[in-house]
């Protein structure tokens, strides 16, 4: 299960306990579909693209909303379970990070302009975690294909590293791509879903959301 997390002294006096993993509150139980979503079918001319940037519920919400993304889907990948569930890779144990796996049209968006705004929508200096997050579940991560995609993966990170808006280096791992496995199909749209009555969403998500899009105006779907 992944950590609760007290945002700040305000909420620690009061108990309330707020992290990725936290349901909003309700008063009658609501079912939930814990099975895997459905990967969707790669569609001729589309290529795909999978990154980790922490809680994958922000970074779902951030990737589908740029031009030439036709869907974004929350997952697994880079540990060594097969189908791991949420449970499974949330005691850090099994090597997955929480994923996100991009389809997306070349001819609208490119790989680099990808990349570029992976790393516009995460702190990627942070070593095993993000923010409150902690774990190498919310590592930073992108995976690769081929080694062309390797190559633009390291011209991308001496770009970020010589931008000036970090102090300190980027840490995100580059790793070949093995394995992409679709979350539960309610991590899918979690942002969208839970905006007004989950307080991590409101306290956590929502800058991070917020700054990337400032960050990529112009690069965003109407």
């Amino acid at each position: 299960m992944k950590r609760l997390i007290l945002i700040s002294l305000l909420f620690f006096s009061v108990g309330l306990p707020i992290g990725c993993n936290q349901q909003p509150a309700e008063k009658t139980p609501t079912v939930i579909d814990i099975n895997p979503a459905k990967l969707p079918t790669l569609r001729t001319g589309e290529a795909v693209a999978t990154v980790a940037g922490g809680c994958f519920w922000a970074v779902q919400e951030e990737m589908k909303s740029l031009k030439g993304v036709r869907v974004a889907i929350s997952g697994y990948a880079g540990g060594d379970l097969d189908y791991p569930t949420y449970e499974q890779v949330g005691t850090d144990q099994t090597g997955h990070a929480e994923t996100v796996q991009i389809y997306y049209d070349p001819k609208v968006i490119s790989y680099d302009v990808l990349l570029d705004a992976f790393f516009a929508g995460h702190d990627a200096t942070q070593l095993n975690r993000q923010g409150p997050d902690i774990g190498k579940h919310y590592r930073s991560a992108i995976f690769y294909r081929t080694p062309g995609e390797k190559a633009r993966i390291d011209a991308a990170i001496r770009r970020e590293n010589a931008s000036g808006h970090h102090k300190v280096p980027v840490v995100t791992q580059v790793a070949p791509f093995k394995a992409f496995y679709p979350a539960e199909v309610y991590h899918q749209d979690y942002y969208q879903h839970n905006f007004y009555n989950n307080l991590y969403i409101q306290l956590v998500s929502k800058a991070k959301v917020e700054k990337f899009r400032e960050q990529m105006e112009g690069r965003l779907k109407d």
